[in-house]
């Protein structure tokens, strides 16, 4: 599977996106000529650029000013008659409907009510639509993003002036893991927030691939502290074990009974945590507690901690960042004489899912242990 990293380390914009996936080798001619189709009457360019240093690509349209301002409907439709592929087109249409949403709910209007102005600009409608053809002509099957830096201070908008990130940048944004470093300005743009939110399989450090080419897309304004880029790496996924920033969270408890303990950590498992574990300890005049500890995604970290103090008697919680290495792997299905069970497939092992299983027992009453041995029986007779 082809997948593309964008590290947003001087955040995420339209124009930049584009260019970096020109920069990392998408047909610039063939990217050109889908956005022609759009018959918006535009002109597209695409020139090498250093910014601190880094060589990239700035992706610009040049375009008559227009007065109106286009709904979705609209919008779509220019999408739909254009000669794109239809990935292209799914993800374009996918990237404006979650941008309409995020506007709609910023102005309280509904979403087939929203006047996109800059978004229904002709430079946005390119800036959306390059950024889901260059994906395509890439090749991309999946987008990850890394944490992204909003920046920071005010902006000059439609409205008057406005916070950064703005209204609807933070709304695509939430459960995302943001920061802001550096220039006091705006680093990412709506459009951005809505290309990375819409497309984003996954948020934090890289996931496991091997990086066959990378790109800089290049921002208009210079900045005296860093490079205005966003960089995009593209590979295949690899079998490597998976590197993945989390969040540690922990929490020290001794005046919660068992049951409540037990509760807190099936609440924590629903809302997401990627593990929970209770370990016995001893705290201060050697009270034995329990340590509550919970590995999290970054962007559900507040909402795990919320959890936390919300499901125990605990008044405070520790956050600390780490590494956690994940095999690859893979899920099989078996057909058992009970039904169907997933495997969880990696390396040369593999082990049926608990779910599945206890799900089969409790419907034909047969042992738990049965239904894990008949799992395991099936899938190595297929696999031997």
């Amino acid at each position: 599977m082809k997948i593309a990293y964008f590290d947003a380390f001087s955040g995420i914009a339209g124009d930049m996106t584009v260019g970096a996936l020109i920069d990392a080798g998408a047909d610039t001619p063939a990217l050109f000529a889908g956005l022609d189709s759009l018959g918006t009457g535009a002109r597209f360019r695409a020139e090498r650029v250093k910014k601190k240093g880094i060589m990239g690509t700035q992706f610009t349209v040049e375009h008559e000013d227009q007065k109106k301002h286009r709904h979705l409907p609209h919008i779509v439709k220019m999408i739909e008659a254009a000669e794109l592929p239809e990935r292209a087109k799914r993800r374009a249409v996918r990237i404006f409907e979650v941008l309409g949403e995020a506007e709609a709910q910023v102005h309280g209007v509904s979403i087939e009510k929203v006047h996109f102005h800059e978004v229904g600009a002709v430079d946005s409608i390119c800036d959306i639509v390059g950024a889901a053809l260059g994906l395509e002509l890439l090749g991309v099957d999946e987008v990850y993003v890394s944490a992204i830096n909003t920046g920071s201070g005010t902006v000059e908008a439609d409205h008057g002036v406005m916070p950064v990130p703005t209204p609807a940048t933070a709304l695509l944004l939430a459960g995302k893991p943001v920061y802001a470093s550096g220039p006091v300005t705006e680093l990412t743009t709506p459009t951005g927030a809505a290309i990375a939110a819409a497309l984003g399989a996954g948020f934090g450090a890289p996931p496991a691939m091997v990086i066959e080419k990378t790109g800089f897309g290049s921002g208009t304004k210079e900045f005296p502290g860093q490079a205005n880029l966003l960089r995009v790496l593209i590979g295949e996924r690899s079998g490597a074990s998976e590197a993945t920033v989390i969040r540690v969270l922990e929490a020290n408890v001794d005046d919660s009974t068992p049951e409540v303990l037990g509760y807190a950590m099936e609440r924590l498992l629903a809302e997401g945590a990627l593990d929970v574990t209770l370990q016995p300890v001893y705290m201060k005049k050697q009270r034995p507690g329990t340590l509550v500890q919970v590995l999290a995604k970054p962007e559900d970290q507040e909402r795990l901690a919320a959890v936390l103090l919300r499901e125990t008697s605990t008044l405070g919680i520790r956050i600390s960042e780490a590494e956690r290495r994940v095999a690859a792997r893979a899920h099989v299905d078996v057909e058992t004489e009970y039904g169907r069970v997933r495997m969880k497939v990696s390396g040369g092992g593999a082990a049926p899912e608990f779910e599945d299983c206890r799900r089969l027992a409790e419907a034909t009453g047969q042992p738990l242990k049965e239904i894990f041995a008949a799992a395991t029986a099936v899938y190595r007779k297929g696999n031997g």
